[in-house]
């Protein structure tokens, strides 16, 4: 099989596997090659998957989509980071979603002011009777 996992600005992955594992909804599942055709909607988790070549590796995804067609994979998902052991994917993980959380703050409080200015501005314009 072939694995592609995409994120919106790079491909992290594309690689030929033996074997994908993967957690939707409603729990985890494993495709091998011949493994029939489907979709499904990725919950925020681990993919594993084994390379030809054996060992394991490990993705980090945000929810997303797979795609099984063929000897295909597909996998697109928003963020993403790949690794060759869960301790060291877990930190990267920590590390980036540390900085995820400040950098979603930081565009809340601009949003906040923005919003406040925006009323400010509308309260104004009633009181001068423009509005």
């Amino acid at each position: 099989m072939r694995l592609r996992v995409m994120l919106p600005a790079k491909l992290l992955v594309d690689e030929s596997v033996a074997k994908v594992l993967a957690c939707a909804a409603n729990g985890w599942f494993c495709l091998l090659p011949r493994h029939a055709d489907f979709v499904t909607a990725l919950v925020p988790g681990i993919l594993v998957f084994t390379p030809r070549g054996g060992g394991e590796r490990f993705v980090a995804c945000d929810e997303g989509v797979l795609v099984k067609v063929g000897d295909d994979v597909l996998v697109s998902t928003p963020n993403g980071m790949i690794g060759d052991d869960l301790a060291s994917l877990q930190r990267a993980v920590d590390t980036d979603l540390t900085e995820l959380d400040e950098d979603a703050q930081r565009a809340r409080s601009a949003l906040a002011r923005l919003e406040a200015s925006t009323i400010r501005s509308f309260i104004e314009m009633e009181r001068g009777g423009h509005v």
